[in-house]
This record gives structure tokens, sequence and C-alpha cells, in this order.
């Protein structure tokens, strides 16, 4: 049983940063995104690809340059030099001196913190260009009409996985190599990041969300996007915020996972499916929630494996069942209005 709690933790630890990445893109933007995993994906084979030496296709940034010919074709009425210069060094800049710096160390073999840094800067590039190709433009359409956006978006960076990673798995090297003796639980120095990772990035969020500015103006979007909008903050700039800090979520965790086990180009919608199942007993608004949910996912798959390994996923997933009937049975009733 000890065994299997440690087992349910270290994933739910996983679950909890992804949950609270689709939290937090949620309540900003309105957008429930199901690319999450292909984050978690992209950043895992991009670390391993990097740590054995080898050139991802996902340095190569051509989104960027996408993104400036959308950011100067909404400029066209009003041709502002400044707006033109910063969406320039975002698009072309930026991730041109991420490229060059991939380039200049790939060969080399990094080590293991810089293949951590540059996989994380690649990732958090493709998720602040996916923001302004896909879902900036329809940042005032219905919330049906951004999953539809959301879907394809998974759809697409699926298929672009496949032909940046190939059809094989990859593995990489651990974050750290100790390993600690609790009783009779071991603990693996991998496990131990996992856990201080988690925990890091969690009290990062609060202080960034409780002290820093921009935290204070994507808490005051989630809360209310006109008022937001009245009260002078930019709005398109928290929109673009949350997708980068969702990216980076996303990479981080799947460098958490891949010294542990093999990932492919398609394993991570699975495990983003199951941190939007701790996000959604979170009710998409609870960070607390979503984070307790995540652990109680977590340790119900490791139990799942263990007694029932070919019922593992219909058990985790049926976690949805109880919860969505209660939200609907407290619910107010909403009368149709007949024509």
């Amino acid at each position: 049983m000890l065994f299997l709690i440690q087992d349910g933790i270290t994933n739910g630890a996983i679950y909890a940063l992804l949950g609270l990445a689709l939290v937090l893109v949620f309540a900003v933007t309105r957008v429930i995104l199901i690319p999450q995993g292909e984050f978690v994906t992209y950043g895992a084979l991009t670390y391993a690809s990097l740590s054995s030496g080898q050139m991802p296709g996902t340095a190569k940034m051509a989104m960027g340059a996408a993104a400036f010919v959308f950011d100067l074709i909404a400029a066209r009425r009003a041709l502002d030099g400044k707006r033109i210069a910063r969406a320039f060094a975002v698009d072309i800049l930026l991730p041109g001196a991420v490229l060059a710096a991939t380039l200049s160390v790939v060969s080399r073999h990094p080590p293991i913190g810089v293949s951590i840094a540059l996989s994380l800067a690649i990732v958090a590039c493709i998720g602040l260009f996916l923001y302004r190709l896909a879902f900036q433009p329809l940042a005032h359409t219905s919330v049906l009409v951004l999953l539809i956006a959301s879907v394809g978006c998974h759809l697409a960076m699926q298929g672009l996985g496949l032909l940046f990673f190939g059809a094989e798995g990859q593995r990489g090297p651990a974050v750290a190599d100790i390993a600690l003796t609790f009783g009779p639980l071991r603990f693996t120095g991998q496990s131990l990041a996992v856990y201080a990772f988690t925990i890091g990035f969690i009290v990062a969020l609060w202080l960034f969300f409780g002290f820093s500015l921009y935290g204070k103006a994507l808490r005051a979007t989630a809360v209310n996007r006109l008022g937001a909008r009245l009260a002078g903050i930019r709005t398109t700039l928290s929109g673009q915020i949350a997708f980068l800090l969702a990216a980076l979520i996303g990479a981080l965790s799947g460098i958490l996972i891949v010294p542990i086990t093999t990932l492919y180009y398609d394993t991570g919608f699975l495990i983003g499916l199951k941190g939007f199942i701790a996000a959604i007993i979170g009710g998409l608004v609870s960070y607390p929630l979503t984070a307790i949910a995540a652990l109680v996912v977590g340790t119900v798959e490791a139990f799942s494996s263990f007694y029932a390994s070919n019922f593992k996923e219909v058990i985790v997933f049926t976690l949805l069942v109880p919860v969505l009937l209660l939200r609907s049975l407290a619910a107010p009733a909403v009368e149709e209005e007949k024509d």
C-alpha cells in the first residue's frame, strides 16, 4: 500500500501541474486547452533529443514568422513603429536567439541543465505563438468555438509531433541520480525532483499571482474580462502570459516524466486528460481543489494499475461521473426559451 501511495503521489504531482495550467488558461481566456498534453510531449521529446545530441524539430520556430505576418496584417491600418518593433522582437528575434543557442550546443551533448533550459524556452515560444495564431483572433467568440479550435490545434500539434520526433519512443536522462531510503520506501532522485519542482512551481505561481503586477492583471482578467479592459489591462497580453505559463508547465511536466517512462509523440494526450479530470473536479476555477483532486487521481490510477490493470483508464475516467452528476444536481434549473 505504501508503494502504491508513493507512486500515486508522484503521478498526482504531475497531474496537479497540468490541472493548474488548464484552470489558469480557462480562467483567463475561456479556452479548454486540449493541446496541453502536446506541450508535455514536446517538452519531453525535445529534452530527450537535446540530451542525445540531436536537433529537435520543435526548435525551427516557423510559427514565429507566421505570427509576425499576423501582427503586420493586424497593424496595417495604423502602422505603429513601436508595435511593429515589439512584434519583430517577440516573433523573430526571440525564437531566432533560441534557435541559435540550440545550434551552438546541440552537437556537444549539452549538460542536463542546459537541455532543460533550452527545452523550456522552445516550448514556451510554441505556446506563445499558438495563442497568437489560433486563439487571439477568436478571443471574443463563444466557448464552443474556442473548444473546436482547441481540438483542431490538438490534432495539428499531434501530427507535427510525429513529423518532428518520429514514431519511435524516447527516454531522457534523469535530472538527479541520488536516492534516499525512508523506512520501507525508496525515493529516487527523479521522484524527488518531481516533488521539488511541483512544490517550487506552485509556490512561484502563488508569488506571481499575489505580488506581481502581471499576476494581478491575470487575476483581474479571470474575474471580469470586460472590467479588466475598462481598467486598462491588455487582455491580449493576459492571454499570451497564460499560454506561456501553460506551455512552461507542460514542458516541465514532460521533462520530469521522460526519465521515468518512454514517451511517444501521442502519449501526452492521455496524460493531459488526467490533468483535465483534476481541473474538472476543481470546477475549472479552484487551484487548491484541483491540486487535491490531482493527487486523488494519481492514487486511484496507482491502485487501479495494481489490482485491475486492464481497466485502469476506465476506472480513472469514471471519477468524472459522480462529480458531473453532483454538479448537475446542484446547478440551478434554467428554462429554455420558447419560440
